[in-house]
């Protein structure tokens, strides 16, 4: 297959990111994110579809949630610019599932499979370098400068708290989608409590048997 549809999907923490950008690096395809395709279409025009705003990027200044007519439109537009693509952060819901089947024929459909406590486990310790911006793990990755390991701080959305509330909101809205590719036979779970390494050669094995 040598430019693959694929869907990844799995909740905060899971390793999404981190093997769609392996994917999109050996199969040369596309990253696409709703997060990134919002924000390269602020500008947008919309007008048509007769929403609140105008533009994306109107919702988004204002922090509000953004509606799905108009992630559907973005999402179409990265996914038209795309020959392959790995998809990441959508479809969030039935509906939305169900306009992804409109608009494409995807591949494979992976889902990474992670335990509720070791999502938080991983969610939790998270740190941030406020003067870098670089990522580390208090239990993972951390950095060898005694500098560095002194000022890492944690972000507000990764205690344990906020983490919890992510992974409800997920299980509330995203686990219908999940539930909806194994029945129709598309799911392929994926063990993602291993060493991302291992979870790479379930993946990439995965999506060399679709071709």
């Amino acid at each position: 297959m040598s430019e693959p549809k694929i869907l990844i999907l799995g909740a905060p923490g899971a390793g999404k990111g981190t093997q769609s950008d392996r994917i999109a690096e050996t199969f040369d395809v596309e990253h696409v994110t709703t997060g990134d395709a919002l924000r390269a279409n602020k500008e947008m025009d919309i007008g048509y579809l007769d929403l609140k705003y105008d533009t994306p990027g109107e919702y988004m200044d204002r922090g509000e949630l953004v509606p799905d007519e108009v992630v559907n439109e973005i999402v179409k537009t990265a996914l038209d610019d795309a020959d392959g693509y790995v998809l990441d952060g959508y479809p969030r819901n039935l509906d939305q599932a169900e306009y992804l089947d409109e608009i494409t024929d995807l591949d494979v459909v992976l889902y990474l499979e992670v335990s509720e406590e070791e999502l938080l486990q991983r969610l939790t310790g998270r740190r941030v370098d406020p003067e870098t911006g670089e990522n580390y793990h208090v239990e993972f990755d951390m950095p060898d400068d005694e500098d560095v390991r002194e000022r890492l701080v944690q972000r507000e959305d990764d205690t344990e708290d906020v983490a919890r509330e992510r992974i409800r909101v997920y299980e509330d809205n995203t686990a219908p989608v999940v539930e909806r590719y194994e029945e129709s036979g598309e799911l392929v779970r994926i063990d993602g409590e291993r060493p991302p390494d291992g979870v790479w050669e379930d993946v990439r094995a995965t999506i060399e048997e679709a071709s």
